[in-house]
């Protein structure tokens, strides 16, 4: 099954860049990409707020430089949080693209298994607090430690984002023992693609549409690593 993985990796990825551009795609693109602007600024707004609203410093004169040094790390954090935070908002939608992509590409496969919302927001509020919790954690290391933050960062981030895109396509064709199962097996090429999502979320303009091109390049890494496990899976 692990044979040839590595090299699933590359066309997987070239494929998913070049879908993005296709019409029936595009109305899904820019639905999920308002609704994922929209939330991260109202959380940016909301954190505003509650820094102004709740000063300790004003009393000793220094409010003014708390507020501003308060707002440049909110800042840093939009945008150290937007790839988990779109990738949320964005999976309510991705399901659809992930439908049309099948269709075209994989018309052999059954129809996908439906998770229930519910089970879909448990999932995505587990890993986003984790992103959360994990990246204030190492914010000082991110600040002071240059070099050693960028790879912290995107190994923190990848090994999430590469997680929660895993999770948002095997569960479509896996059942959850099936996915553990996979993820172990598949882990170190999985967490590769999912530091891959990482800087493309990171990159400017590229970030916009990142998500859905993470989505895509998850499916087709994960239906080219899947040829060859079918015995693996139905063992324990």
């Amino acid at each position: 099954m692990l044979r040839g993985g590595w090299c699933a990796v590359i066309p997987a990825l070239g494929l998913a860049i070049t879908e993005i551009f296709e019409p029936r795609l595009r109305g899904a693109l820019i639905r999920g990409f308002v609704i994922a602007a929209g939330v991260l600024l109202l959380l940016v707004l909301a954190f505003a707020l509650l820094l102004h609203q709740v000063n300790p410093l004003t009393a000793w004169g220094l409010g003014a430089a708390f507020e501003v040094l308060g707002d440049l790390a909110i800042l840093a954090l939009a945008w150290l949080l937007f790839p988990v935070v779109a990738t949320i908002v964005l999976g309510f939608f991705l399901d659809g693209a992930l439908d049309a992509v099948e269709r075209q590409r994989y018309p052999r496969l059954p129809p996908p298994r439906r998770s229930s919302l519910g089970a879909q927001l448990r999932g995505g509020l587990r890993l986003a607090a984790l992103g959360i919790a994990l990246n204030l954690l190492a914010l000082p290391l991110y600040l002071f430690l240059p070099g050693i933050n960028l790879v912290l960062f995107y190994g923190i981030n990848g090994w999430l984002l590469g997680r929660e895109y895993f999770e948002l396509v095997a569960q479509r064709r896996l059942d959850e023992p099936q996915s553990r199962r996979f993820w172990r097996a598949q882990r170190p090429r999985l967490l590769l693609a999912g530091i891959v999502i990482a800087v493309l979320m990171t990159l400017p303009l590229v970030n916009l549409v990142a998500p859905f091109i993470g989505a895509l390049f998850m499916l087709h890494l994960f239906e080219r690593l899947r040829q060859g496990a079918g015995e693996f899976l139905l063992t324990s």
